[in-house]
């Protein structure tokens, strides 16, 4: 038998859902022990949190090969390129 998994309303979901890396759009499996998944929070014109935020994940093979800091400053600069937009 399959075991599933219900939320408090009694609604089936899945047991696990997997992340894509914003990097290479690759899945990140369970396995992965070397990825993360960073929380940028959103400021204001004064430098206060606004309360919303963006999420950016980054499988074990990005980080490994030390293009971690690119790709994160990449992904946030098109993020930034397509608000203005």
């Amino acid at each position: 038998t399959r075991s599933t998994m219900q939320n408090a309303e009694g609604t089936t979901v899945d047991l696990y859902i997997p992340r894509k890396c914003s990097a290479t759009n690759r899945l990140i499996t369970g396995k992965d022990v070397g990825s993360v998944q960073i929380n940028i929070a959103h400021v204001d014109a004064n430098g206060s949190y606004t309360g919303a935020y963006s999420t950016v994940a980054m499988c074990g093979f990005i980080r490994q090969s030390g293009k971690g800091d690119a790709a994160l400053t990449r992904i946030w600069e098109e993020k930034q390129r397509a608000e203005r937009a």
